[in-house]
């Protein structure tokens, strides 16, 4: 597992890099400059992500959020304080785990752990929420289709979407995609549908 530290402090960074190497680890990068973070942080292409940031202000933890967002990797964040609307936020902001007044070398093992499991917890939910909304879509423009070709034909629900099943299966396309085609025709052909 390759895992980058974020840290302007080398001591805080070398109690975590002690804690992972103690575990068993051994890719690690250690980053103490926070200018072009992001860009080095793709360059290096991390499994998980340590951030310490001791006693974070407001630009910090928001630009640590943004990070978050842009990387797509699980990331730790260990703050020395923090209030109940940075934490928020970090959820927000898809912060794996978010450790307050937590930093010793025992527990960092533990804590990638979690923050690897809920990343990848949230990354299937992620996958399955847009599976479904994307499923609703295509259910709703075949039916919008199904609407179309009724009218147009005079024929009923079960003639439309066998209509539209044996249209996709000779083109070789998905049932939404020839739905959709029909939809967009038909607005375009001044249908009220």
């Amino acid at each position: 597992m390759k895992i980058a530290i974020v840290d302007e402090s080398p001591a805080r960074a070398a109690v975590i890099e002690e804690g992972l190497r103690e575990a068993g680890l051994s890719d690690i990068s250690i980053l103490v400059e926070r200018r072009g973070l992001v860009a080095r942080l793709e360059g290096l292409a991390p499994d998980v992500v340590l951030i310490n940031l001791e006693n974070p202000g407001r630009d910090m933890l928001e630009e640590s959020f943004a990070l978050s967002r842009a990387l797509a990797r699980p990331i730790a964040m260990f703050v020395d304080q923090s209030d109940e609307h940075s934490i928020a936020e970090a959820v927000d902001a898809g912060i794996s785990a978010y450790v307050v007044d937590g930093l010793r070398k025992d527990r960092i093992k533990p804590i990638l752990e979690l923050a690897v499991r809920r990343f990848k917890a949230f990354s299937r939910l992620q996958t399955e929420l847009a599976e479904a909304q994307s499923a609703l879509a295509d259910r709703k423009v075949v039916d919008r289709a199904k609407a179309v070709l009724m009218k147009r034909r005079g024929i009923d629900e079960p003639a439309a979407y066998a209509l539209l099943r044996k249209q996709a299966m000779d083109s070789g396309r998905r049932i939404a995609e020839i739905a959709e085609a029909l939809v967009t025709a038909d607005a375009l052909l001044g249908g009220d549908s």
